[in-house]
């Protein structure tokens, strides 16, 4: 067997299968056999094995950046989410308010909100989102949190009346009558022209969140949209979930810092306990950055738990959709955007960064089954074995 530059390549090798944080969207991807056969011929042929690593270690959750700021708080105060469906995220420019013959919509929306500040009442934030056939939404329909309603297919024409009536004055629409959104709602900042970080992180991310939603038999309950800028791109994965509490209020909570280890307790806790994982958690829709300072790990944001299934006895029937309908009148907005970076807080230990890194190991390595344990074993010990027979060798060289 021959081997070229042994060391750099079982290092490699090591860092790009092993790391803790990308370990798990690449283990969906390759199973455990193709996994233990690509390394060995990384180790055999290390030119055949493509270098994907250095991307992931600058922009993703590999980055050095991850976990180095508190992030409660990082949410500018706003009461009002409104959501502009268009395109997909390989469409979208860096900056909304760039768009021109192709984009009128966005432009009269950004425009909008920037030249009228003073005359909308309520403190929104606008955002594009995903809308194209295939998807969840269509291109040009308008979703408004936390009236949970959307107004279908806005075309150029009508964008100037809708914005008035609808953002403005707080009116219904004359020409449209809005429709219900149920259940919850996930927005994954995917933004990749605006900032690397979000163009690499949100991808991974809604595809674990949609294959965990899938594997709960949570399709019609909860839905994942890829999104634009939406603040603290350094923050990357970020995500907002929207959906209603025990009592019907909707809450919108921002998390960062998310990675594909996250999703499972997202799901499980926040949306199906209503639990606030602090950890990770910037803030929600309504509070200031003092009140979120004030959530504790775990703790329901003013004893609000958001919908159990088991609780609703919907446990024998995961399919079935939230059948409550919950709408409300849009009252107007009051600012354009999020685009706040916040400072430095505090920065994490290097004890609590461990008990981290162990807790989410354990946590992913739970959901394996025995043969994937004895084969990732198998895996590892090879990569050993080598290694130290290349050592045995250059000493008897």
């Amino acid at each position: 067997m021959r081997i070229e530059h042994p060391r750099r390549t079982l290092i490699f090798v090591a860092h790009h299968y092993f790391s803790f944080a990308s370990l798990q969207p690449r283990l969906h991807r390759f199973p455990l056999k193709t996994l233990a056969f690509s390394m060995s011929e990384a180790v055999d042929n290390p030119s055949s094995f493509p270098d994907q690593s250095d991307e992931d270690l600058k922009y993703g959750f590999q980055r050095p950046e991850m976990y180095k700021e508190s992030i409660t708080g990082t949410v500018d105060p706003y009461h009002r989410h409104v959501f502009l469906c268009f395109k997909s995220p390989e469409d979208w420019i860096p900056r909304v308010e760039g768009y021109s013959e192709h984009g009128l919509l966005p432009k009269i929306f950004s425009s909008g909100f920037k030249a009228r500040k003073n005359d909308i009442a309520v403190k929104t934030k606008f955002t594009l989102c995903e809308g194209r056939d295939g998807t969840e939404f269509s291109d040009g329909d308008v979703l408004i949190f936390p009236d949970m309603i959307k107004y279908k297919g806005l075309t150029d024409s009508e964008g100037h009346s809708f914005f008035d009536d609808v953002i403005v004055n707080g009116k219904p629409w004359a020409l449209r009558e809005p429709e219900v959104l149920t259940g919850s709602h996930i927005f994954v900042c995917a933004h990749g022209s605006r900032d690397k970080r979000c163009g690499v992180c949100g991808p991974v991310l809604i595809q674990n969140l949609k294959e965990e939603i899938n594997l709960r038999g949570l399709g019609n309950q909860v839905f994942v949209t890829p999104c634009s800028h939406v603040g603290g791109h350094k923050y990357a994965g970020n995500l907002i979930i929207y959906s209603p509490d025990a009592e019907g209020k909707i809450m919108g909570h921002w998390y960062g810092y998310v990675a594909p280890t996250d999703v499972p307790e997202l799901l499980d806790r926040h949306i199906g306990k209503g639990e606030i994982i602090k950890r990770i958690w910037r803030g929600q829709m309504g509070s200031s950055a003092v009140e979120g300072e004030k959530v504790d790990e775990g703790k329901k944001v003013d004893e609000q738990k958001l919908p159990n299934p088991k609780e609703n006895g919907q446990e024998d029937s995961p399919g079935q959709g939230n059948k409550e309908s919950i709408a409300g009148c849009c009252q107007g907005a009051d600012g354009v955007s999020c685009c706040r970076d916040a400072t430095l807080v505090e920065k994490c230990s290097s004890e609590e960064g461990g008990k981290k890194v162990l807790d989410k190991l354990s946590r992913w390595m739970g959901t394996w089954e025995q043969g994937d344990v004895f084969a990732a074993i198998a895996v590892v010990g090879a990569v050993a074995t080598v290694a130290v027979a290349y050592s045995v060798y250059r000493r008897s060289g």
